[in-house]
């Protein structure tokens, strides 16, 4: 490797071919790599659902929840499990470790819940399971209305034509449709006229079962024709189900109304006060946002020309923000070229000494995408910013090559020599800062949090480009060096001006080494406030990002019907529709029941962010207090973020667990009223649990039915085509399943007292008054209850303000928990805060690995502990330097800045090993400490400043940056940027003086080697 220098110079078109085909394979590689917004973070997910038609919600959880819990805990890779159990309604969402596959996850929960499904209730229907997180925010949403078409007519096109057409897009896992109402035929009965006729419900129910009676009865044969037999009474219209007979000459017809009508809203969906059918596309754990989008953008062109009379509108597309991002990181990467060879042709002065330099520039990073190609990396905003801060450095390795060629040269070496020789000085440097740039990034690779996937790529773009750069700086800049004749063409003024500071440089540095105790009691001191603001830093696992959406969330009380909600929600879009007129809001997209009857959740899609005058926050901002006064149902306003981990209602989620969600309720509050006490500044809490839903409980007497004659089958159609209505199965007119809705007069306005007054049928005929088996009572329950890591558990939600960081808010909650619990009971943090517990733990490792690390990599490159040291003991100063340049911009600590202050790691010890290099050199020809550090300090001053003006331009863009995703780009752009442009004094003043104080206790290497040459030839002797 040593020889690589002269390699270049006598062969420089097998230099040349090399590095061609380097960028060869780099555009090839363009076209296999996908982009997305970040990595593939997404831990694979499966969602189990079953309905249980009017059951309670304690009865969903006891007879299903748990069991399809216990089925799932079964399966190989589970990570963690949370379920969720509301009225007729169950679904658990197991969630797997990294690397399981989520076919075969999927697979294998179906397996494990197929062994369990004989032990659920008879009445357990629409078990399914999907390959996503069922309460996942979709990543296309669609508006569907017509003029032309009634809403049932369009809900069952939506369910037959237009939704299997999306769920058939690779890497989508379901298709959430709201506001849609389909077909019914109703059969309501009026109970006095049943009565009558001497029937009950339970009669005219296996009358109607019968409606669609259909039958294969075989075939007939003979010798020559086979004929198929079908026996058919199918009643097909209202009238002919109406002349259905019940018993004797008793019709439907005489006892109930019969008519073909809209099932009941389950939700209500509005765009821009429009009503509207909506229809969300949600991912699979894994696919690409963008390659959905894309697809369903096809999708609806070919719609709209087959459909001429629907109107389909995008009312959200989170394609929309990763384009936009992607696209200012771009940009940010092309002002971050032009910016880096501007400052290398004032550095250099002439066009032809800018040009060999400026050349690494593409081959390196045309060449990363290769290396992204073969390690399965996508295009995405980490991997762009990695190019984006790659682009300075890879320009140093070249410039430290180019700049002591050129100054071999101005000794009087020729061409050739001198390209040789000079860069066998610096082949050394080169080499230990590529792989100190490298090992800084070595551990973050086999982190397992999403931290640790998040800087994988970003590391590895980072190394290769650096790793490519050095190998251009080695062997392609010698190469043009020995044919191009270039000289550095400097101004008069520019090269004075280089003088002066390099003489003031020299003069500086000669009183620090006198007065290095000064110097190094500053350096304390001011790393020392450095790290005094550390505590004032807002600690964060994501910046707040402007990405164009706005989503408002309210519950309303338990027990309140949709039609109240719907009130609410018109309140909320009053106060959303002044932003409208102003351009600052596109559409509303306002969904009332979506999970929930009391339940609201608004999508504000904003205009593009050079069109509107307000920021995402801003808006959040003013519109929170309107939102949070409405009575009944107050709002909460908030955005998302890029991974997706807010909680429902935008705030920090944690559960307590217990045995009894009773005696859990009871902690709950208390544990709450306390975090209120403590974070006297958090927003309201909220406790999921509520037994706040009214419920009537019909207390039936076992053995008053038993001596009557009445079973509880009878009972129980009586009471639910009563109250809910009963599906009793499908009409089948055409190829359209219609269901047969069984419904009582009483359903809409009876009183709960006039329930008892229903008649069920005995064995011997007669009918018994409900009332003389059973009693009401209402009670107040909860109306969800939830479950995680198999046990009962009650969910928290805090809304935090910006002045409560999330680390605040985490560690206060988990010690007022580890104080104030009682024992049985425990703390789960959920969503963003779970994840930012885990991130925050590993990265505070993964810093403390990489110093040893470097550390470990320079002693063995410079095979002396005391140079690794010197080099080592800035790093500290340099991540001081970072974190005060974050308290004066008000940068929070997140993933983002995390990336720049490990980063800043490498980049640190990279100047320093400038210096400490090329002293060691000097001092293995005979020069003292500290004629090596002052003349090191002499001739590495302008290399030094040449990388850290290329590297700091290089983050300028980042910092300067505007539009989607800018505040990712920010954080980064200000830990590097104020990071270098503050340590680069410790660089240059503190490391000479470490190396003054430490390197005369050891020996020169060139010392040793001739020791060992002497020891041998006096052997040989």
């Amino acid at each position: 490797m040593n020889d690589l220098p002269s390699l270049s110079i006598r062969r420089p078109i097998l230099i040349v071919v090399i590095n061609l085909l380097i960028i060869i394979a780099g555009m090839s590689a363009i076209l296999g790599l996908e982009v997305r917004e970040l990595p593939d973070v997404d831990r694979p997910i499966v969602t189990i659902r079953a309905s249980f038609p009017g059951a309670a919600p304690e009865t969903v959880d006891t007879e299903v929840t748990s069991r399809l819990e216990g089925a799932a805990a079964r399966v190989s890779g589970v990570a963690s499990i949370r379920a969720q159990s509301e009225e007729g309604f169950s679904r658990i969402v197991v969630e797997f470790r990294p690397g399981i596959d989520l076919e075969d996850a999927a697979n294998e929960t179906r397996e494990a819940v197929s062994a369990i499904q004989r032990d659920l209730p008879s009445d357990v229907e629409r078990l399914a399971i999907v390959k996503a997180d069922n309460d996942a925010g979709t990543v296309v949403d669609l508006a569907i209305s017509s003029s032309a078409v009634e809403t049932e007519q369009l809900t069952e096109m939506i369910q037959t034509d237009i939704a299997p057409l999306f769920l058939s897009i690779p890497g989508v896992a379901d298709v959430r449709i709201n506001g849609d109402r389909e077909r019914v035929l109703r059969v309501t009965v009026d109970p006095a006229r049943l009565v009558s006729f001497g029937l009950s419900f339970s009669d005219v129910a296996a009358a109607l079962r019968l409606a669609p009676f259909d039958v294969p009865a075989g075939s007939l044969r003979s010798t020559d024709q086979q004929v198929i037999v079908r026996a058919d009474a199918t009643s097909v219209t209202a009238e002919e189900v109406k002349n259905i007979l019940i018993d004797g000459n008793t019709r439907v017809g005489d006892v109930a109304s019969v008519y073909f009508g809209p099932a009941d809203a389950r939700s209500f969906v509005r765009l821009n006060g429009t009503p509207v059918i909506s229809l969300g596309v949600i991912r699979q754990a894994g696919s690409n946002t963008i390659e959905i989008s894309n697809e369903v953008m096809r999708m609806i062109d070919d719609l709209r020309k087959r459909f001429p009379d629907l109107n389909m509108t995008i009312t959200a597309d989170d394609a929309r923000f990763i384009r936009s991002s992607v696209n200012e990181v771009l940009l940010s990467l092309s002002f971050t070229i032009g910016l880096v060879i501007l400052t290398l042709w004032l550095f250099l002065g002439s066009f032809k000494a800018t040009l060999i330099p400026a050349i690494s520039i593409p081959v390196s990073i045309i060449g990363a995408l290769a290396c992204m190609w073969m390690l399965g990396f996508s295009i995405n905003i980490l991997t762009l910013l990695a190019l984006v801060l790659a682009t300075g450095l890879i320009v140093d390795d070249a410039i430290v090559v180019s700049e002591n060629i050129q100054r071999r040269k101005g000794m009087g070496l020729g061409a050739k020599a001198a390209a040789v020789i000079g860069t066998r000085e610096v082949f050394f440097a080169v080499v230990a800062t590529t792989a100190v740039l490298v090992a800084v990034f070595l551990p973050i690779a086999f982190l397992p949090s999403t931290a640790g996937r998040l800087f994988r790529e970003f590391g590895g773009v980072l190394a290769a480009a650096v790793i490519i750069s050095s190998l251009v700086a080695l062997t392609l800049v010698p190469a043009l060096k020995a044919k191009i004749k270039s000289t550095s063409a400097h101004s008069g003024t520019l090269e004075k001006l280089g003088n002066v500071i390099n003489q003031g440089y020299v003069g500086a540095l000669g009183w620090c080494l006198r007065f290095g105790w000064l110097v190094l009691l500053l350096c304390v001191v001011a790393a020392g406030t450095a790290f005094q603001f550390y505590n004032q830093i807002e600690k964060e696992l994501l910046p707040p990002e402007d990405r164009g959406v706005v989503r408002v969330f309210a519950r309303g009380p338990d027990g309140v019907d949709i039609s109240f909600m719907d009130r609410q929600a018109r309140k909320m879009e009053d106060v959303l529709l002044p932003y409208m007129a102003d351009g600052n809001i596109d559409t509303i997209n306002t969904v009332v029941g979506q999970w929930d009857p009391n339940i609201v959740f608004l999508t504000i899609n904003l205009n593009d962010w050079e069109v509107r005058n307000k920021s995402q926050q801003e808006i959040i901002d003013e519109v929170r207090p309107e939102l949070a006064a409405i009575p009944g149902a107050p709002g909460r306003a908030f955005g998302s973020n890029s991974l997706n981990l807010r909680g429902q209602g935008g705030g920090m989620e944690f559960a307590i667990t217990g045995e009894n969600y009773a005696d859990m309720f009871n902690v709950a509050q208390e544990f709450s009223a306390l975090v209120e006490q403590e974070i006297p500044d958090v927003g309201r809490v909220r406790i999921s649990y509520q037994p706040s839903q009214p419920q009537m409980r019909v207390h039936i007497d076992r053995r008053q039915a038993q001596e009557l004659g009445v079973s509880f089958n009878d009972i129980n159609a009586t009471l639910r085509a009563a109250i809910g209505g009963n599906d009793l199965g499908d009409l089948y007119v055409g190829d359209q399943a219609i269901p047969i809705i069984l419904q009582s007069t009483y359903k809409n306005n009876a009183a709960p007292s006039e329930l008892t007054n229903l008649y069920v049928s005995a064995r011997d005929g007669n009918l018994v008054p409900l009332s003389s088996l059973a009693y009401i009572t209402e009670e107040g329950i909860a109306a969800e209850l939830e479950r995680h890591a198999q046990r009962r558990a009650i969910e928290v939600d805090v809304d935090l303000p910006d002045s409560v960081s999330m680390q605040q808010a985490v560690d206060t909650i988990r010690t007022l928990a580890q104080d104030a619990l009682p024992d049985g009971y425990g703390l789960v943090f959920l969503g963003e805060a779970k994840t930012f517990r885990e991130t925050d733990q590993q990265v505070n490792i993964t810093y403390l690995v990489a110093f040893l690390i470097v550390l470990l990599v320079l002693a063995a490159q410079f095979e002396s502990f005391n140079s690794a040291i010197v080099v080592m003991l800035t790093v500290p100063f340099g991540i001081a330097a970072a974190l005060f340049a974050a308290f004066i911009t008000g940068t929070s600590i997140n993933i983002y800045s995390q990336i720049g202050l490990v980063m800043l790691i490498g980049l640190l010890a990279k100047n320093a090993i400038l210096l400490v290099e090329f002293a060691d050199q000097l001092r293995d020809k005979g020069a003292s400490v500290s004629e090596a550090i002052i003349e090191a300090g002499k001739v590495r001053l302008r290399p030094i400043m040449m990388t850290l003006m290329s590297t700091l331009l290089g983050g300028l863009p980042l910092i300067l940056s505007t539009g989607a995703g800018a505040e990712a780009r920010n954080a980064i752009g200000w830990v590097v940027f104020g990071g270098l442009g503050i340590a680069v004094i410790f660089t240059l003043f503190l490391t000479p003086v470490l190396y003054y104080w430490l390197a005369r206790f050891v020996k020169p290497r060139a010392d040793q080697a001739k020791q060992l040459e002497s020891e041998l030839e006096h052997f040989n002797q």
